[in-house]
């Protein structure tokens, strides 16, 4: 019997068996146990894309649907056709021109036709109201000329047509009222400063760092026109969702980044390439986020440059905005200003570069903590060292000078 059994554990220890890995839960199946994952990095790797509220060149991404109010828009008319894109706003010029053209030649063609003119063409005792007018392509050639002033001289009124004669002065107003509605959009359209703000630049990038030892929210701005941006001003908006202590949700809450309002940082010479700072401190929105917290939060800055262009006096407007991925922590821009013989150089090449520099991956809080706490401890070595050396406190000179 013990034979047998010892026969068949030899038998089994001979025989190769394939250990079967044990079936992993989905979740297992992404994450092995023996491997040490930085959780904060691959949150950031994995995020989904964020819709962002401003495109880098300053677009909205903001469409209004169901506008049922409509006819505002006709309240404002000229406001409208300004706003309308370029060929909307020439094949409106186009049509409403060939609308009057048309409407105006209808009616020569109909005094025309009610006097009779059509039937007597032959006829040279006849004294029609429009000479030389034939039929519907004579008038509205002859609606043409005369709107347009260009007056062939082939093609006039009689003076035995007095309504011809008050339609003359109808469509010589209504022209020149045509004329500077439609030439007043076009020039207000070509005269618009926006492409002013095509040569305004933003760096790529946002950056923190430490300045003067607190971090700070930096970005970089430009002027490539040699004819300067006059009464330059910035401001810039944090653009986070956000729930009140009631549960309201809040999408898109819009808070203000001080970037030098109080001290008058915000009015800019833009002549060279300027870094535009927003101190952390107790008032930013940013006063309570680590570098980890950022790599989760989404939120997005959006940055307004204004300022009256030289040239003209109206007031140009530039935008960009960074989301949360844009903003990268620990770097500083690369210097683009070098001193030549006689003047300054920018090399624009490097307006967008940054390079790394040592900064702490803490919150501007904790950061602001960790300063008082090494002043704290400094304050009471001193005075520490001060009593065993037997200078007097300052408690032993108070009583001192109270007895004197």
């Amino acid at each position: 019997m013990a034979r047998d059994l010892r026969v068949s554990m030899n038998q089994d220890l001979e025989v190769d068996i394939t250990p079967r890995e044990p079936k992993k839960l989905p979740k297992q199946a992404r994450e092995d146990p023996t491997l040490t994952i930085d959780r904060t990095h691959l949150l950031s790797e994995h995020k989904k894309p964020r819709q962002r509220y401003m495109e880098k060149d300053g677009k909205c991404n903001v469409h209004h649907g169901n506008v049922k109010e409509t006819y505002r828009y006709f309240s404002d008319l000229f406001t409208t056709l300004v706003d309308l894109k370029w060929h909307f706003s020439l094949f409106i010029f186009t049509l409403v021109y060939t609308v009057t053209w048309l409407f105006f030649g209808l009616i020569w063609w109909l005094i025309a036709y009610i006097r009779g003119d059509l039937d007597h063409l032959g006829d040279k005792n006849w004294v029609p109201c429009v000479e030389n007018l034939n039929g519907f392509v004579s008038a509205f050639l002859f609606s043409i000329e005369t709107e347009t002033t260009i007056g062939y001289g082939y093609r006039v009124i009689t003076e035995k047509c007095p309504e011809g004669i008050v339609l003359l002065l109808v469509q010589a107003i209504l022209g020149s009222i045509v004329n500077a509605l439609m030439v007043g959009c076009m020039f207000v359209k070509i005269s618009q400063p926006k492409k002013r703000a095509e040569t305004l630049m933003f760096s790529n990038n946002a950056v923190i760092s430490l300045r003067d030892g607190k971090l700070c929210l930096m970005f970089r701005v430009g002027d490539l026109r040699s004819s300067h941006i006059v009464e330059a001003s910035i401001r810039a908006k944090l653009i986070k969702s956000k729930q009140t202590k009631e549960g309201e949700f809040i999408p898109l809450n819009q808070t203000d980044i001080n970037v030098g309002f109080d001290t008058g940082d915000d009015r800019l010479f833009l002549v060279s390439p300027l870094i535009i700072s927003h101190e952390i401190n107790e008032k930013s929105p940013f006063w309570e986020m680590s570098r980890t917290q950022m790599d989760i939060e989404e939120f997005e800055i959006v940055v307004i440059l204004e300022g009256m262009v030289e040239a003209t006096g109206m007031t140009c407007q530039a935008r960009c905005s960074y989301v949360d991925s844009e903003v990268l922590w620990g770097h500083r821009f690369t210097p683009v200003l070098t001193l030549e013989k006689g003047f300054y150089e920018v090399d624009y090449t490097s307006f967008h570069d940054t390079y790394e520099t040592p900064t702490p991956s803490c919150s501007a809080k904790e950061l602001d903590e960790l300063h008082r706490g090494e002043h704290h401890t400094y304050t009471y070595a001193q005075r520490k060292n001060s009593a065993q050396n037997g200078a007097p406190r300052s408690e032993d000179l108070n009583i001192r000078t109270q007895t004197d």
